[in-house]
């Protein structure tokens, strides 16, 4: 395949900004509440005013705090208003990251760092839930620190009736989440906190989906447990910013109780023939334009902002709980208590990745998840103007996969199937290192599970196996 080439002349504005607005005629429809995840969208005219913000500063970097000192306290009174929110003492520090991913990478080079330091411990580890983010799996690969699992409840909360006998001399920090990701439940940050301090172990909060949200959820009369600096164990929370914060892309938060924790984060090289280099965060040139704009949207919104995005995005939360709770053959996985929640099925002959499917020919974006087998929701003030519609799509999808049960047997639902199910776990991350890989081949094309997974005789025998073993339970 030929590369494409820069062009001979440069091209007119006009001309390729109108090729950047037909690029994405084939993006998901997230202005309208279609997609349940990536985007945290309001209204065109809060992008344009986010915009704006990050413009101004969009060439400044933040790579040298002494340099583009606006950007410095911009991060500074960020920092500041994240500590308070969380409910942090007069030592809570923290840094500016550009996503949730870098603020738990951070986490976990901290505290592999600071044991090595004080404990000398060689082969670390880290006890975190089943549930936890693939985020801190990433960073147990990227940092060698080994990941302990918490086993998931019945009800798939964590388990956390073994976490004090898993702890040991290497283990470096506990993970809880706020909530965790794939079923919406808060871990039991109070127990574990209890259990971390008692040991002398640091433990950290995952609240990158839940920073900006449960606290106005609280301030709005919503009962939740304790899962913030409130519970003595806590030694630092992951906070987005670009997430319920409704800031742009690139900005979260990684806060700690106080500085001689921070340092242990940060990275300085003394003997550079460049010149002394010292950096916060994984990142060395740290974009402008995202901290104004995250500072710019937190002074726009102020907690009646945020207490009312958290009002319509509660509404849309129960109208999605009792539209699934009311759907015969459905039901909630866990014990969602934020604004993310799965539901699967409670009926063998209901293929809930079929539902999927036909979901998503109603025009919905859709994220399946797995262990059990579901449909996931991450849901925004703006999805109250489409729950109601969702919650009718959603009748009338799993009313086509009782009518048709083979639907399960082609399209997404059998490809997912066989994904969740086979049980040669390395021959589908293998698979999936594949056709992931082709996408970032030089002129490579696009992701697609249908077309581009083409089964070898192994896989067609697994999903033989799989629908088999369906048909059996």
């Amino acid at each position: 395949m030929d590369h494409m080439r820069l062009p001979e002349q440069g091209r007119p504005e006009a001309e390729i900004l109108d090729d950047l607005k037909q690029f994405s005629e084939d993006d998901p429809d997230y202005k309208h509440g279609r997609v349940w995840s990536l985007v945290y969208h309001l209204d065109q005219a809060h992008e344009d005013f986010t915009a704006a913000a990050y413009q101004q500063y969009s060439s400044a970097n933040g790579l040298n705090p002494a340099a583009f000192k606006s950007l410095k306290r911009m991060e500074t009174e960020i920092i500041s208003t994240v500590a308070g929110l969380l409910n942090g003492g007069p030592d809570t520090c923290g840094v500016v990251t550009a996503g949730g991913t870098e603020s738990c990478l951070m986490a976990v080079k901290t505290y592999r760092d600071m044991a090595r330091a004080k404990r000398r411990v060689k082969t670390p580890n880290m006890i975190i839930p089943a549930t936890a983010h693939v985020a801190w799996f990433k960073a147990a690969g990227y940092f060698g620190v080994k990941a302990r699992l918490l086993p998931m409840t019945k009800d798939f909360g964590t388990d956390i009736k073994k976490l004090k006998s898993m702890i040991n001399r290497n283990t470096v920090m506990i993970l809880g989440s706020a909530p965790e990701y794939p079923h919406g439940t808060i871990d039991p940050i109070a127990e574990m906190g209890q259990i971390a301090s008692e040991k002398g172990v640091p433990m950290h909060v995952d609240a990158c989906v839940g920073a900006f949200i449960l606290p106005f959820m609280e301030m709005n009369g919503i009962p939740l447990p304790e899962w913030d600096f409130r519970v003595p164990g806590v030694t630092s929370i992951s906070a987005d910013l670009h997430k319920y914060g409704y800031t742009a892309k690139g900005a979260s938060t990684i806060l700690y109780r106080d500085l001689d924790t921070l340092k242990h984060q940060m990275f300085v090289y003394q003997d550079w023939p460049g010149g002394v280099f010292a950096s916060p965060a994984l990142l060395g040139t740290r974009p402008g334009g995202a901290y104004a704009a995250a500072w710019a949207v937190l002074q726009k919104m102020g907690i009646d902002g945020y207490r009312d995005l958290a009002a319509q995005t509660t509404a849309a939360v129960e109208t999605l709980k009792a539209g699934i709770s009311d759907t015969n053959g459905l039901r909630l996985l866990g014990n969602p208590q934020g604004p993310l929640l799965s539901y699967g099925s409670s009926d063998p002959k209901l293929n809930i990745f079929a539902v999927a499917d036909q979901l998503e020919a109603q025009g919905w974006n859709v994220n399946r998840v797995q262990n059990p087998d579901g449909i996931h929701a991450m849901i925004t003030a703006k999805h109250n103007e489409v729950a109601e519609t969702y919650v009718n799509d959603l009748k009338t999808a799993v009313a086509s996969v009782r009518s048709n049960p083979d639907l399960a047997n082609s399209g997404s639902a059998a490809t997912y199937g066989m994904m969740a199910h086979v049980p040669l776990r390395g021959m589908v991350k293998t698979r999936v290192l594949d056709i992931f890989a082709e996408m970032y081949r030089a002129g490579g094309g696009h992701l697609d599970l249908d077309d581009s997974a083409k089964p070898t005789l192994l896989e067609r025998g697994m999903a033989r196996y799989v629908r088999w073993k369906s048909r059996r339970s």
